[in-house]
């Protein structure tokens, strides 16, 4: 079994049935990354595996700190066929090193495991920042509307998210660029 299905049925099982709608999220944040396959080359498994395991750290089945991104990675980290990279991923997607600080548990974040390549970390925010949490394509300032409407400003989730909103905002943008320079290489001369 390949990486990419590994993962979509490893977190078909954690998420479509108790949490439908995390499931269409994550479905749609794993699309997005398959359509960054021209600036991802070599990572572009591995970051489609990311995002379709993103946010399995929400299932009841494994939640523990009430933290995803930190439960989520714990679980990988322990299963079998999982990949280094993507446990990275996933415990550090979408700026949750600001999400751990305000949970108080951004040592034990950063202490159990370290950021993946920049360019990679970009893509996968960019793919989560996009989608809706029904799996639709959205833009990053629409979705982080959302998530504040959602949570409400005042919670831990609404300020962290108005923290990274900068850094949300900024790897689009790079993710972009990327993109705009890869589909401008591509035309003929």
């Amino acid at each position: 079994m390949g990486l990419t299905e590994w993962a979509y049925s490893l977190s078909e099982s954690l998420l479509s049935d108790p949490l439908p709608r995390r499931w269409a999220h994550s479905l749609g944040v794993a699309k997005r990354a398959r359509s960054l396959g021209p600036i991802l080359g070599s990572d572009a498994e591995l970051l489609e595996a990311a995002a379709v395991l993103h946010d399995i750290g929400y299932s009841p089945a494994i939640a523990t700190t009430g933290f995803h991104p930190l439960d989520g990675a714990r679980f990988l980290r322990g299963q079998e066929g999982s990949d280094e990279r993507v446990v990275r991923l996933v415990a550090h997607h979408s700026c949750a090193l600001l999400e751990a600080e305000e949970r108080g548990l951004r040592a034990e974040l950063e202490g159990e495991f370290d950021l993946e390549r920049a360019d990679l970390v970009d893509a996968l925010i960019f793919c989560d920042m996009t989608t809706t949490p029904d799996g639709r394509q959205t833009t990053p300032t629409a979705r982080l509307d959302e998530i504040v409407q959602r949570y409400g400003p005042d919670t831990i989730v609404g300020r962290f998210i108005q923290r990274a909103a900068p850094e949300i905002h900024a790897a689009a943008e790079r993710v972009e660029g990327r993109l705009a320079k890869a589909s401008m290489s591509d035309q003929p001369m």
